[in-house]
């Protein structure tokens, strides 16, 4: 008996050390934070505008901020295009501006080409920022698009009568004669159809708009009117490589490297004098006539089959002659047609590619946003899916400078939906 009592304390501490342990691994201390250069969670305010507005604005924080600030809503897009449906309900869904804007834009009428293939959420977005009822658009889908794909931008085409489908669909590379053919077939579309344009530009999915419909219009007006845009210049041997070689890339300023074609094969026809320059072009009416129907225009068509990207060559050296519709023999590199950063102006003209370098030119990120809206040019090359704020931020400032240049008043649906507060949880 007097050893259990000798005993008896000892139990009571055990026991209390016990009880100690078990609460102690069932409720542990908070353990000591980890260091880490990235937060746990990102405050990511009033979203997407806050943040676009940072970003635009040039900020410091904004682009590392932008990185885990994203919330892709490009499966919001795409849900209205899966089934064919009500088309005032898709119009309305989609966010498309169904008036014209102002009397100057409703009397003067621009007709797209537009080459697509691939992001459809992007494609939408594209097309939406340059829409209006008046205007007429050209859609070339390549062969090779998947096949919900082309349902998809069918399903929105049908409840469009400006927009259509190319009557000729086939594969398009980036560059090469199948690019030029392919604008050609649009051109005869447009050309042929009931609806009356001004000017045609052409457009790939990697192009996005800086100005509005009534700032290219007025951009046209200011010193283009009844001219074509064409920037480019002489084929001149000392600054191109080999037949078989590479791309042509260029700059405004006329800074040439890596043109695809040294000397030809055969003598241009006519004894034409070939000019090198940009893909992309503004050309009047008059002149997409003279394109299809002048004997040399297409002679120079078939002579093009034989050399490498003659869609750099075809368009300039055509508005290069003083017959033609619209010509500007001495333009030079004139026409702020794209916002490009290429790899060897680094530092020169611009400040970086912010993004990544393809082909030596910049696939924009979310630190570019700042150069690109103080660009004078009307669209910025190259934009993609792998960053969707980008192009998120350019097509909400678009939208919303479109509708404060507009006078009429603005229907419910063509505003973006109000902003909305989150924010983003970074997962362990």
């Amino acid at each position: 008996m007097s050893q259990l009592r000798a005993t008896k304390p000892g139990l009571l501490v055990c026991t209390a050390v016990c009880v100690c342990v078990f609460l102690y691994l069932r409720d542990p201390p908070p353990e000591e934070p980890e260091e880490s250069t990235y937060p746990a969670a990102v405050e990511c305010g009033f979203y997407p505008d806050e943040l676009c507005s940072a970003l635009f604005e040039g900020k410091e924080a904004a682009p590392q901020i932008a990185t885990f600030c994203k919330n892709p809503h490009g499966s919001q897009i795409l849900a209205h295009l899966r089934t064919p449906g009500n088309c005032s309900r898709i119009s309305q869904e989609v966010h498309l501006i169904t008036r014209p804007l102002s009397a100057e834009e409703g009397n003067f009428s621009l007709a797209y080409i537009v080459t697509t293939h691939k992001d459809l959420a992007m494609f939408v977005q594209l097309l939406r920022s340059i829409y209006v009822p008046q205007n007429l658009y050209c859609i070339h889908v390549d062969k090779k698009a998947p096949k919900k794909y082309k349902s998809a931008v069918q399903t929105l085409v049908n409840c469009f009568e400006n927009i259509f489908i190319s009557s000729k669909r086939g594969r398009v590379a980036h560059t090469g004669f199948t690019r030029l053919q392919a604008d050609l077939t649009c051109m005869r579309d447009l050309v042929r159809s009931k609806f009356q344009w001004n000017y045609v530009l052409n457009l790939c999915g990697h192009d996005f708009p800086i100005k509005t419909n009534k700032e290219i219009i007025r951009y046209i007006r200011s010193k283009w009117t009844d001219k074509n845009i064409t920037p480019g210049v002489i084929q001149t041997p000392h600054v191109a490589s080999e037949t078989s070689g590479s791309r042509l890339e260029f700059t405004p300023e006329g800074s040439i490297y890596g043109s695809p074609n040294r000397r030809f094969k055969d003598e241009p026809p006519h004894n034409l004098t070939i000019y090198f320059g940009s893909t992309y072009y503004v050309l009047t009416r008059k002149f997409v006539e003279f394109v299809l129907t002048d004997i040399r225009a297409k002679d120079l068509l078939q002579w093009s089959r034989n050399i490498q990207s003659p869609e750099q060559h075809y368009w300039v050296t055509l508005n290069r002659l003083q017959d033609a519709p619209g010509a500007t023999p001495d333009a030079g590199w004139e026409g702020d047609i794209r916002a490009i950063k290429w790899r060897n102006e680094e530092g020169s003209v611009h400040d970086g590619c912010k993004g990544r370098y393809v082909h030596e030119s910049c696939v924009y990120g979310p630190g570019d946003l700042p150069w690109i809206i103080r660009s004078p040019s009307l669209f910025a090359s190259k934009v993609d899916s792998t960053d969707p704020l980008v192009v998120t931020c350019l097509e909400r400032r678009h939208r919303l400078q479109a509708l404060r240049q507009a006078e009429v008043p603005a229907e419910p649906h063509w505003r973006f939906q109000q902003e909305s507060h989150f924010n983003t949880t970074r997962s362990r």
